[in-house]
């Protein structure tokens, strides 16, 4: 019989793990295992009331769920934490409405378990079918964002798996308060409430403990900064899907037109900075700048953004407009505030160069009139979304059509792009004969 050390200190993290965090967790792991083969079997009528009635309850505790959060927005400004950041924590009656309308809206999302991916009858009778099933247990660590606590409850329970959370300090007040409802609108419902759980009281360690739960946890996804995600994929020995940062980028070409490409840049700058599919990096074709870049940077000055550029940006700035000379730090930054590397390149190449070199592989945007340079953007950037002529913001779940969404994979295996029902499934073959055997 082995014995259990009275604290693993082995950890990347630096973080030891108590035995009684580590039991504990495993035992919501288990918990949660239970659960998930009662949803896996569940009819959609049933998934579809209980969402349903997690946003009615979620509704009816907005006052309740917005002092909490009032909570951790004092804490967190206290702390010195960004107004990016900030922006992602904060909850309002409104964002209370849109976070229950997102379940709503995942309730009329078609049931992706039980689908036929594909299907056949081989030359010996045996008919084969590929079909869509729950993945079992999917755990999310995430940080200051509360509604992604409902988001990963909502997309877990529509795909038929149990869901385990760790929202972080920022958030553990709203957190707290938002799973106790959604529990009890389970229960209501009669579905298991332990079909979404949070280990937030466990802190760090706990954290660490869901990343070591191989075996009971069937995913683990991360969603936050760049620390957190690379973390999680280091460290965690239960499967992984890499949610990567966001260091996005506008390139106006050098056909582009002007009238097309400054609400493009502005919407994907400004429409709210703390955010993965904000654009970080502007590149402008050096045949357009002149005629371009300077009221760019002026539209841009005027809306508050911190402008880093490089020589050729700073020689066209107006005198009014301060450009801080921009480092390889800031190509490799995703900002999350209102800052903004600003390039201007020589060639379509040379942009497409420095997207490889430093995106994170998430979203990219061209603005351009030349149907062949978007053709040849949309083959040469490697990123989970290609923008053409349009905003970086919209690589999202929801507005894809999609539905809520659980993270953005910048991954290239399973999933890769905003992440939805289908992405929370796997596959089994079911395969039907009459007698027949192998020779």
């Amino acid at each position: 019989m082995t014995t259990t050390p009275a604290l693993q200190q082995d950890h990347p993290t630096g973080t030891a793990v108590p035995p009684s965090v580590r039991d504990a967790v495993l035992d919501v792991a288990r918990r949660s295992g239970v659960a998930a083969r009662d949803l896996a079997t569940a009819p959609r009528a049933t998934k579809d009331a209980a969402l349903h009635a997690m946003a009615d309850a979620l509704v009816a505790a907005t006052s309740q769920i917005v002092t909490a959060n009032a909570v951790d927005l004092e804490r967190g400004q206290a702390a010195g934490t960004s107004p990016g950041l900030l922006d992602r924590l904060a909850l309002t009656p409104e964002r209370v409405e849109g976070i229950a309308a997102a379940l709503r809206e995942l309730a009329a999302l078609p049931d992706p378990v039980g689908e036929v991916v594909r299907g056949s009858t081989l030359p010996n009778g045996l008919r084969l079918r590929q079909v869509r099933v729950p993945l079992g247990v999917v755990g999310m660590i995430y940080e200051a964002r509360p509604n992604v606590t409902v988001d990963a409850a909502g997309l877990a329970l529509k795909s038929g798996n149990a869901a385990i959370l760790r929202g972080g300090s920022a958030a553990s007040s709203s957190n707290t308060v938002i799973v106790e409802v959604l529990r009890e609108a389970l229960r209501g419902v009669g579905l298991p409430a332990d079909a979404v759980q949070s280990i937030d009281e466990h802190g760090r360690a706990g954290a660490v403990a869901l990343m070591h739960a191989r075996g009971l946890v069937d995913l683990l996804v991360p969603r936050g900064g760049a620390d957190l995600i690379r973390t999680v994929v280091q460290e965690a020995t239960v499967p992984v899907v890499e949610t990567g940062t966001g260091n996005c980028h506008v390139y106006v070409d050098a056909t582009a037109d002007p009238a097309v490409a400054l609400p493009i840049i502005m919407n994907s700058k400004t429409q709210r900075v703390g955010v993965c599919n904000a654009a970080e990096t502007l590149l402008v074709h050096r045949d357009a700048a002149t005629a371009f870049l300077p009221d760019a940077l002026v539209a841009l000055h005027r809306a508050g953004v911190t402008l880093h550029g490089d020589e050729r940006t700073a020689g066209l700035a107006p005198a009014d407009v301060p450009v801080v000379p921009a480092t390889e730090q800031d190509w490799a930054t995703e900002y999350l505030s209102l800052d903004l590397a600003v390039r201007v390149v020589d060639s379509f190449e040379d942009a497409v160069e420095h997207i490889r070199t430093w995106s994170s592989g998430h979203t990219e945007a061209i603005v351009t009139r030349d149907l062949a340079a978007s053709e040849a953007f949309v083959a040469q950037v490697d990123s989970a979304a290609v923008m053409v002529n349009a905003s970086t913001r919209f690589t999202d779940g929801a507005q894809f059509g999609l539905g809520a969404e659980i993270g953005i994979s910048t991954q290239k295996m399973h999933a890769r792009g905003p992440m939805g029902l289908p992405e929370l499934t796997t596959t089994k073959w079911v395969v039907h004969g009459e007698g027949q055997i192998r020779g």
